[in-house]
């Protein structure tokens, strides 16, 4: 078991949780989120979407299962850190080989636990999304707002999660090559093109139009990832020049991404959208969907109106856009994690649909 140790999380409005900390005591100011999701927090963890972000955990129970070795969704987790209620490191998992302590430990992501989770969020939820600091109980209210009002939340999160090398994820007699750059991919997405038979080279962020085009694609596919899509605009550079070549898929990030290339508008949402029970209407069909999801931003869906893209999807709780796209050059992106696949509903149909789009270019149909 972990020896306990006081912590402090201080937030920009003055508000304090003292409780006990887990995995490292590095101090660490942070953009503080919640998720609403009752398991999955190893995914979560690992999720490079939560670069410089502290999550709350809305459900009480955290660390009981453990950490598996196989379901890391990046090498390397670089979330900010981590807030719960209860925090269990006993863990009962026949597939656990450490307990999260040691592996928010070894990655250097401090933790709190044995503060009001219920409270806290319901001030995000108020208040909105905000700076928090985590750090020594004996730190002082005065020192902390100090500190917090001096920092500024990096703006290169994509630079420091995406991959630095080209690497390619292969499967044996794959039908189709796909191109996906890395903004912060969670690797469940190369499993899911993998399993429908599509090899798949995965580029960084600042990969150049013709160093993806002379490996001769059949599909191009933009990554989830953290921050403000904004803040990648060689990634927009790099879709204006791309659509209407190849037929193209982006998931999150990669959804906002394509909407600012083809002019639309992003802004930035109260408190985000984190958990796995969001419900999304697909307006193409009528149909419900229950969705994984976790982003800041959402696409203005004003701003639609005067580009070439149309809305497809609709999230429930607050009418936000949750997906568009563009028929005539076969682009298309939705705001959720259909590879999380948390509900009743398949969404693999849309992998299924960017698939049949890079089959139709092959046997030669236009874009």
């Amino acid at each position: 078991m972990i020896k306990r140790f006081d912590r402090k999380l201080i937030l920009s409005d003055g508000s304090e949780y003292r409780g006990y900390g887990f995995g490292s005591r590095i101090e660490k100011i942070t953009e503080i989120v919640f998720n609403t999701s009752p398991v999955g927090y190893q995914e979560i963890l690992s999720d490079p979407s939560y670069t410089y972000q502290t999550v709350v955990m809305a459900y009480p129970l955290i660390g009981n299962y453990g950490m598996a070795e196989d379901d890391f969704e990046t090498d390397i987790p670089s979330i900010g850190g981590l807030a719960v209620r209860d925090y269990n490191d006993e863990p009962s998992n026949f597939r656990s080989k450490y307990t999260l302590s040691e592996i928010m430990e070894k990655y250097n992501i401090p933790g709190i636990c044995g503060i009001d989770t219920r409270k806290l969020v319901r001030s995000i939820r108020e208040l909105g999304s905000r700076k928090a600091l985590l750090t020594d109980i004996d730190t002082s209210l005065q020192d902390g707002l100090c500190k917090l009002d001096l920092y500024d939340i990096p703006r290169d999160a994509v630079s420091q999660v995406s991959r630095k090398e080209i690497q390619q994820y292969l499967v044996p007699d794959g039908k189709y090559h796909v191109a996906a750059i890395d903004c912060g991919m969670k690797q469940n997405i190369v499993r899911t093109l993998n399993q429908r038979g599509c090899s798949v080279t995965v580029f960084p962020w600042n990969t150049s139009v013709r160093e993806i085009e002379k490996r001769r694609p059949d599909g191009i596919f933009l990554s989830n990832g953290p921050g403000n899509p904004a803040d990648v605009q060689t990634v927009v550079e790099l879709v204006k020049e791309l659509k209407g070549k190849y037929p193209i898929f982006g998931i999150c990030l990669g959804h906002q991404i394509i909407s600012l290339a083809y002019g639309a508008r992003i802004y930035k949402l109260k408190f985000g959208h984190r958990g796995g029970n969001h419900p999304v209407k697909n307006l193409q069909t009528g149909k419900i969907e229950i969705t994984s999801q976790n982003h800041s931003y959402a696409v203005d869906e004003g701003s639609l109106a005067n580009t070439r893209l149309k809305a497809t999807h609709r999230n429930l709780l607050d009418q936000t856009v949750e997906g568009a796209a563009c028929e005539e050059d076969k682009v298309f992106g939705v705001q959720y994690h259909p590879e999380s696949a948390p509900g009743p509903q398949d969404s693999g149909y849309l992998f299924d649909r960017f698939i049949k789009m890079m089959e139709g270019t092959k046997n030669g149909e236009k874009n």
